[in-house]
């Protein structure tokens, strides 16, 4: 079996937002949206990135495109830290690395149609110089997504949820990406529409040899369309591994919180459900011990003053908790 080639290599990537002071004169704070985040994407793969609302998986997926310049941290591709790039190669990298947001309408020119709205990536980053050949390839996307020649000239009001999401993967295409950072591309949408956009996703990724970083809070969705699983808590990852060993086999306390609340499928079948006390620590100031200390059952003195590191206690299953040291 060949080894997976790794895409991108993320490591120690942390940003931070400066708050403002009310008062005048007052010291800006500090909010550690992530903090030491490391993780290698693997070429082909869906990497699956799940946590509750604030906990920087967003702001983890817009470092990756370029919308938020990190505060430290390196995320390598094609051997270069993408925070370096300037002029032509920052430009072939916005072409390889593609996003496609939660809300299917915001991120849409309501002034255009669909078939202009298709043809403009290819026009700002200068793929297809005719204009005929340019408008065939952004029909034939628009088929691809799923959507017809009735649509081409149609505006975004006149669609769907749904179908508007399909817009948006169709420019994305565009481009020809290698990599397509999804974030929450399905949660605005109806339960029916999203199994038909996850599996238009997963026919994509066939098709086109595609790489994703699936970001959602969804646990059924997540699990519907990952190969790997990382899941985040208060700006860091506190577990990593495969799809199926996250549900069979979770280790880190927040995790089996997390799982505890999925509804079962049997109202027959009996499951013990985890429930956090205590409040969710601030992510402004200093951030000091285990970010879950105060909520978790399994709480000792050294995670009131230490934080653990994302460390591999079985082939592949990472974990950051001082309960799976061996010291």
């Amino acid at each position: 079996m060949s080894e997976k080639k790794v895409m991108l290599k993320v490591r120690n990537l942390t940003k931070e937002f400066k708050i403002r002071g009310k008062k005048l004169g007052e010291k800006p704070q500090i909010l550690h949206a992530l903090t030491g985040v490391s993780v290698d994407i693997y070429e082909g793969e869906t990497l699956g990135v799940i946590g509750e609302s604030g906990c920087g998986k967003s702001t983890f997926g817009k470092c990756l495109v370029q919308l938020h310049k990190a505060t430290a941290g390196t995320v390598e591709y094609e051997g270069k830290n993408i925070f370096d790039l300037k002029n032509e190669e920052l430009k072939k990298l916005k072409s390889d690395i593609q996003m496609v947001f939660q809300d299917p309408f915001s991120s849409l020119d309501p002034r255009m149609t669909a078939g202009k709205l298709v043809e403009e990536p290819m026009i700002v980053h200068k793929i297809i110089a005719d204009k005929k050949a340019r408008s065939q390839k952004a029909l034939e996307l628009l088929q691809t997504v799923g959507l017809d020649v009735q649509h081409v000239h149609r505006y975004p009001h006149e669609f769907s949820g749904g179908q508007r999401q399909r817009i948006n993967i169709a420019r994305a295409l565009s481009l020809t990406p290698k990599l397509i950072v999804c974030d929450e591309p399905v949660s605005a949408l109806d339960v029916s529409i999203q199994a038909q956009v996850l599996n238009l996703f997963n026919r994509l990724q066939e098709e086109y040899h595609l790489t994703y970083v699936f970001i959602s809070h969804d646990l059924s969705v997540i699990k519907h369309i990952s190969d790997r699983i990382a899941i985040m808590y208060l700006g860091r990852i506190v577990e990593l591994c495969d799809a199926d060993s996250i549900y069979e086999n979770p280790l880190h306390p927040y995790t089996k919180a997390l799982l505890s609340a999925i509804p079962q499928e049997s109202p027959f079948e009996k499951k013990e459900r985890i429930v956090l006390t205590g409040e969710i620590p601030s992510p402004i100031g200093d951030q000091i011990g285990c970010p879950l200390a105060k909520r978790c059952p399994n709480c000792t003195e050294r995670c009131m003053k230490d934080i653990p590191k994302l460390k591999e206690v079985s082939k592949g299953h990472q974990v950051a908790c001082f309960l799976y040291e061996n010291n």
